[in-house]
């Protein structure tokens, strides 16, 4: 078997460590990260430990370190979990299936918040995070940009879907938080110095709080506006 230089668990997780030998085991990889996204989703990461797992499982920490290690690759394996089905596309043009990849994603994280305190450690090696890398590269295989570009493109598809679920995160469910702002600024913002924000809020962009799938949506198109003109650009060339 090939050295693949990864964690035990990662490797594992992609089917190249060869079968173990002896009774069949109780537990498997698959039960232990099932169990430790069930913690995470009900209580979130701070309650997450290899012995609240074990004890979701009926079994000890120390049988769990058969299959995972470390803590740290749990976690790995835990966010690449969530990204099951993020690569679910219907299209096979590059702009539909590039919409449908980041709203998988974004999908993904809000029904799993705490993934986005779990730190970007390095690039993806997990077999359903690199199944979304995968998907975007044949949605954008046609067009003419540069190996480079497709990569950054879908980089910046995945990082705009962490960014809405990290502030969905940390902002909650704070109420009329846009009113509440405006009134903010109206109170403390001098005209003299603030002529163009303050002409904002005599509109009615403050009045209310947009639906969380507004600004994504929004700024979604207009990376694939982008991206479109790009790729109409070197298609003349």
């Amino acid at each position: 078997m090939t050295d693949t230089g990864l964690p035990a668990s990662i490797a594992a997780a992609w089917g190249v460590l060869p079968p173990s030998r002896g009774p069949k085991r109780a537990l498997s990889l698959d039960r232990i990260v099932t169990a430790a996204v069930a913690v995470a989703d009900a209580d979130g990461l701070d309650a997450l430990s290899m012995s609240r797992v074990a004890g979701e499982l009926g079994t000890s920490a120390m049988s769990l370190y058969r299959y995972v290690s470390a803590k740290d690759e749990l976690l790995t394996l835990m966010t690449d979990a969530i990204f099951v089905d993020a690569a679910a596309v219907t299209s096979p043009d590059w702009r539909p299936a590039l919409t449908e990849l980041a709203w998988g994603c974004l999908r993904a994280y809000r029904a799993h918040p705490w993934a986005v305190r779990i730190p970007i450690s390095g690039p993806p090696v997990t077999p359903h995070q690199l199944r979304w890398l995968e998907t975007g590269l044949a949605a954008l295989s046609p067009t003419p940009l540069t190996a480079a570009e497709k990569m950054s493109a879908l980089l910046l598809l995945s990082g705009i879907a962490r960014n809405d679920a990290t502030l969905a995160h940390d902002l909650g469910n704070p109420g009329d938080l846009m009113p509440t702002y405006a009134q903010t600024l109206r109170q403390i913002l001098p005209p003299q110095d603030f002529p163009h924000l303050l002409s904002i809020l005599t509109t009615d962009v403050m009045t209310q709080d947009d639906h969380p799938d507004v600004e994504f949506a929004w700024s979604l198109a207009r990376i694939l506006d982008g991206l479109a003109a790009l790729i109409e650009a070197k298609s003349g060339q």
